[in-house]
């Protein structure tokens, strides 16, 4: 029961950071990061976030990046040291902000657009910890972009029923990701018919994204809409 109850509790907490990333700021346990996106045009290299807490006691921050590519439809993210966070761990005092800078090694300007995410960790403290209590950790994850400042996202959607939900297909064949915002499937009639609020999502340039959304359709066409955001991060609408 504990157990069921705690992984609820991730994933309350989770839902909760990626709902407050258009902010431009999240809160989570009594930490924050700024910004939630880092998106350097060439020849820039180097960025930084803040970390602060408003919490009574010191917390113990990891950071790390990693490299962020889309395999088979779905995110994965491996180890790299073409990119790094300094300094990599971190001890905040309540109620000081502290900056943490994100470098670019390569000596020559990003030709197309990189992909990267900044993991920012929360370490547990081993004398906070009292019998019988369960803490929950935060993450943070930030997308981290870096390349020249053209191009932009070319997306096609597909959609189709699969089991009982709805499978999605973007396909980005553009030089920038594409953010991808209040995705639904729509029926022939216009009826929506599956939906997922909020962010959905990136696809990634050059690559392939899948989601699958809960919801019934007969038969007829499917029509797949996402709202829009500003900027290069403009998401697509399409139909299969």
């Amino acid at each position: 029961m504990r157990r069921a109850f705690v992984s609820a509790m991730a994933g309350a907490v989770s839902a909760a950071l990626a709902s407050l990333a258009s902010f431009g700021v999240a809160h989570a346990a009594g930490m924050s990061i700024s910004p939630v996106l880092l998106d350097l045009q060439a020849p820039a290299t180097t960025a930084s976030v803040t970390l602060r807490t408003s919490g009574q006691d010191p917390i113990a921050v990891q950071v790390r990046v990693f490299r962020w590519t889309q395999q088979n439809g779905e995110d994965r993210v491996d180890p790299t040291r073409d990119v790094v966070a300094s300094p990599p761990l971190v001890r905040l005092q309540p109620g000081a902000d502290y900056q943490v800078r994100i470098v670019r090694l390569a000596k020559q300007p990003a030709t197309s657009e990189e992909s990267y995410r900044l993991l920012v960790d929360e370490l547990p403290d081993p004398g906070r910890r009292r019998a019988g209590t369960v803490s929950l950790l935060v993450r943070y994850s930030v997308p981290v972009f870096f390349g020249p400042d053209t191009g932009a996202a070319d997306v096609k959607w597909t959609a189709t029923r699969a089991g009982g939900g709805i499978a999605v297909t973007a396909i980005n064949t553009g030089t920038k990701r594409a953010r991808i915002v209040d995705l639904s499937v729509e029926d022939g009639g216009g009826h929506v018919v599956a939906e997922r609020r909020g962010l959905a999502g990136y696809v990634l340039a050059g690559a392939t994204r899948h989601w699958t959304l809960r919801g019934k359709a007969g038969g007829g066409s499917l029509h797949v809409r996402t709202g829009r955001s500003g900027g290069k991060d403009a998401s697509a609408s399409g139909a299969p």
